[in-house]
């Protein structure tokens, strides 16, 4: 559950974007999409490994090039 704490001067949008900010922060919909089918362990850690060489890559790409 998320709790907003906002004063009676903040408006409604304002909330309204605090409680987004937050919702995107915790990750809610990125964790259900997840759990709507079921993947198995290989593939996730074949998916992690895919995204470490990636991110691995694009670190020694801007190291040389810069």
């Amino acid at each position: 559950m998320l709790i907003i704490d906002t004063r009676e001067s903040d408006s409604l949008d304002k909330a309204l974007k605090k409680y987004k900010k937050k919702f995107e922060k915790t990750q809610t919909i990125k964790e259900l999409r997840s759990r709507q089918a079921f993947t198995k362990k290989s593939v996730v850690a074949r998916t992690q490994v895919k995204k470490a060489v990636y991110r691995d890559k694009m670190i020694r790409d801007a190291e040389s090039g810069a």
